[in-house]
């Protein structure tokens, strides 16, 4: 298979696990809009089944149930599914590096959808001042310790479950929703400046602001995967460096240790030579391109197996609790 066969291919399988885990998202995100409405307009609307793995979008949520979950045994039944896939995905930073980033991530699918349509409107991708861009990648770091501090470090026991037994808990997933269906102007003028800045720079929200794929870096260090580079293979070309979507200089890395490796292959892809490769730690095998994201997905699918075999998917509220709550959360705060 030639370079250019190579890197259309797994471009495109890529492309292909991204987008179609998008869709996925928007069709659990509409069935839990049809599944509010149902309350919202006091039953006269046809009713649809709750679908759990909307609580992928309570991370913070997730991070207090995690704290609570190891200081009292006590796993949290309001939105255990939030706790499931945060553990997920952590685990699959730990054994795939950065990968729900680059393969997974609808909002880092978003986001590289739009710098691809910046580079074909003004032929290019634009990057900051370096001393800027580290300055402003460390923002994420320290939103990332904002919240360790406060939920970790802060929050004593009793809190956590007055937090995770209090009505917001209980609907913080259908003000997730309305965050989204009822977009104030200061909200939409926020992911408006954004997602324009994604035109223009690649990765713009992932790479300066989102401590959640902060604290997956950080944990993906310890992956025993890397991108490592053959120096003998090497001829200098430059092209990994070039496709790097973070902007790494992997042609001067033998192991590519950085938590802002998302695991995308394309500076494998793109080396004309094969120089380039995941790679197993022991025994420093690589991992063939096909291999990566089937092991991304396993890890995944996995770790929702696990969580409803368990009995740690669905929540423990009833029809009555949702005819109650939905109802009242626009006025609940915490």
């Amino acid at each position: 298979m030639n370079i250019r066969a190579a890197i259309a291919g797994t471009a495109f399988w890529r492309s292909a696990v991204q987008w179609v885990f998008f869709c996925w998202i928007l069709f659990v995100g509409l069935q839990f809009g049809l599944f509010v409405h149902h309350f919202e307009s006091g039953g006269a609307a046809p009713y649809y089944q709750r679908p759990a793995g909307v609580e992928g979008f309570l991370p913070i949520g997730a991070l207090v149930s995690l704290k609570h979950w190891l200081s009292t045994g006590i796993f949290d039944t309001i939105h255990p599914a939030a706790l499931v896939l945060f553990l997920t995905f952590v685990s699959m930073s730990l054994l795939a590096k950065k990968s729900f980033c680059s393969w997974l991530c609808p909002v880092g699918t978003l986001s590289e959808g739009l710098w691809k349509i910046g580079r074909r409107l003004f032929g290019r991708n634009f990057h900051p001042w370096r001393r800027l861009d580290v300055a402003l990648r460390g923002a994420k770091y320290l939103l990332l310790l904002f919240f360790i501090k406060i939920i970790l470090l802060d929050m004593p026991a009793l809190a956590l479950g007055s937090f995770l037994k209090a009505p917001y808990w209980a609907v913080s997933d259908v003000r997730m929703l309305h965050f989204f269906t009822a977009m104030s102007a200061t909200t939409l003028t926020a992911i408006a400046v954004l997602a324009g800045l994604s035109l223009f720079y690649r990765n713009a929200w992932c790479r300066y602001l989102c401590p959640y794929g902060a604290l997956l870096g950080l944990v993906s260090m310890m992956s025993p995967m890397k991108i490592r580079r053959r120096e003998d293979d090497c001829t200098g070309c430059r092209r990994c460096s070039g496709t790097c979507p973070s902007r790494l200089p992997v042609h001067r890395k033998v192991s590519v240790l950085s938590p802002e490796c998302t695991g995308c292959l394309s500076c494998a892809s793109a080396c004309p030579e094969g120089a380039l490769s995941m790679t197993t730690a022991l025994p420093k095998k690589a991992v063939p391109r096909w291999a990566f994201p089937a092991l991304v997905l396993t890890i995944y699918a996995g770790g929702v197996f696990i969580g409803m075999a368990s009995g740690h998917w669905e929540t423990s509220l009833t029809y009555r609790d949702f005819q109650q709550l939905i109802p009242m959360a626009p006025f609940l705060s915490h």
